[in-house]
C-alpha cells in the first residue's frame, strides 16, 4: 500500500512539473517579440498606361428587310460576300408590282375620259357665258354653268391626285422589290432561301469592316483625362504577335452608375480586313505617369473573405496594420496608389505572428 501511496505522488508531481513547464514556455513565447524583416519604401514616376478588353464591333451594321410581307424572289448574295454601296441584293416577288401597274393604267384612262369631260363642259360655259353678254342666256342658266364647270375641275382633280398615289405606291414597290445594300461591305447573316415568305427576320446583314471599332469601359477616374483622337494600341487573341493602331473616336457622356465607368468607341482602321467583328481584344491607353509608391510582392497581406490588402507599417519598435489601394503589378513589386508613404518601412517578412500594434523585433 505504501508503495501505491508513493508512485501517485510520484506521478502527480511529474504532472504538476510538466504543466508548470509549458506555462513557463507560453509565457515566454508571448513576452518574446516576433522577428520581422523590413524595407524601405520608394517613390518613382510609374507609367500609367491601363489596359481593357473588349470586342471587335463594325463600325456600320445594316439589316436589310422588305417593309411589308413579301415572298422572296432571288437572293443575290451569301454569307462572306462583299457587296457595294446601292448594289441590288435581293430580289422580291413582284405580283403586287404588276397589278398595281394595272391600276395605274385604268387610273390613267379615267383620268383622260373626266379630262374630257371637263373640256367639252368648259366649251359648254363659254358659250352660255358669250349668250349671257348679249342677253341669249340667263343668270340662272349662265350660274348652272359655271357650277357644272367647276364639278368637272374638281373631278380631275381628284383624279389626277389619285393616279398621283397609285404613282407613289408604285414607285415604293419598285424600290421594296429591288433591295439594296446602302453600305459597302461583308455579308455577315443570311437568313433564307429563294422562294421564302418574309417574316420579320432581315434577310441579309452587311457589315462594314473598315473600319471596325472596339467598345471599351474605363473607370471614371479618368473621365477627365480621355480625350477625342487620343491613340490606343490593340492587342487581339487571333494576331498574338501584332498591334494594331486605333483612336478613341466616341466618348459616351454618361457614368454607370453601378460599376463607376464609361464607356469609350475606339475606332481601328482595317485596310487588309484583318480584324474581324467578334474578335476578342485588349486595348492599352497611355495616361502619362504618376509618382507612386512601389512595395514588393512579399509585403502585401490578404484579408481573409475579402478583396482588401494590407501591409505591416513599422515605426518605433511597433508595426501598424495599414489598408492600401494597389495598381499595376510590375516585376516582383506592386504600385501603390494609396495606403503608405514614401520613407516608410514596411515589414516583408515574419508576418504571421503580427497584429495591429504588435511590438517587434527587427533582424537583417
Amino acid at each position: 500500500m505504501k508503495k501505491i501511496s508513493f508512485v501517485v505522488i510520484s506521478f502527480g508531481l511529474l504532472i504538476f512539473a510538466s504543466c508548470n513547464s509549458n506555462n513557463n514556455n507560453k509565457v515566454a513565447m508571448q513576452d518574446e517579440k516576433p522577428q520581422v524583416k523590413l524595407a524601405k519604401v520608394e517613390g518613382r514616376d510609374i507609367p500609367q498606361t491601363e489596359t481593357y478588353s473588349g470586342t471587335v464591333e463594325s463600325d456600320i451594321k445594316n439589316n436589310i428587310s422588305p417593309n411589308m410581307q413579301v415572298r422572296i424572289k432571288k437572293i443575290y448574295f451569301d454569307v462572306g460576300d462583299y457587296v457595294r454601296r446601292g448594289q441590288v441584293v435581293v430580289a422580291l416577288d413582284e405580283s403586287s408590282q404588276q397589278q398595281m401597274k394595272l391600276q395605274i393604267q385604268s387610273q390613267i384612262t379615267q383620268t383622260k375620259s373626266q379630262l374630257a369631260q371637263m373640256q367639252n363642259q368648259q366649251a359648254e360655259f363659254n358659250r352660255t357665258a358669250e349668250l349671257y353678254k348679249i342677253g341669249g342666256a340667263s343668270k340662272s342658266e349662265y350660274d348652272a354653268a359655271q357650277t357644272q364647270l367647276t364639278v368637272q375641275q374638281n373631278a380631275v382633280a381628284a383624279q389626277e391626285n389619285q393616279l398621283k398615289v397609285l404613282q407613289t405606291q408604285l414607285a415604293q414597290l419598285n424600290q421594296n422589290t429591288n433591295l439594296t445594300s446602302p453600305i459597302s461591305g461583308v455579308v455577315t447573316a443570311r437568313n433564307y432561301d429563294d422562294g421564302d415568305m418574309y417574316n420579320g427576320t432581315p434577310v441579309l446583314t452587311v457589315e462594314q469592316l473598315n473600319p471596325v471599332k472596339l467598345v471599351i469601359n474605363i473607370s471614371e477616374s479618368h473621365f477627365k483625362d480621355v480625350k477625342i483622337g487620343m491613340p490606343v494600341s490593340v492587342n487581339l487573341d487571333a494576331y498574338k504577335d501584332e498591334t494594331f493602331s486605333g483612336k478613341v473616336s466616341t466618348i459616351y457622356p454618361t457614368i454607370d452608375q453601378n460599376t463607376h465607368t464609361f464607356s469609350v468607341e475606339v475606332t481601328i482602321s482595317n485596310g487588309q480586313n484583318k480584324v474581324r467583328p467578334g474578335m476578342f481584344g485588349r486595348a492599352s491607353i497611355d495616361f502619362g505617369t504618376a509618382y507612386r509608391v512601389i512595395v514588393p510582392d512579399a509585403a502585401l497581406v490578404k484579408q481573409v473573405g475579402a478583396g482588401d490588402r494590407y501591409v505591416y507599417v513599422y515605426k518605433n519598435g511597433k508595426v501598424t496594420y495599414s489598408k492600401v489601394e494597389i495598381g499595376q503589378h510590375i516585376g516582383n513589386d506592386y504600385e501603390i496608389i494609396s495606403g503608405v508613404n514614401p520613407d516608410d518601412q514596411i515589414v516583408i517578412a515574419g508576418m504571421s505572428r503580427l497584429s495591429n500594434g504588435k511590438e517587434v523585433e527587427v533582424v537583417k
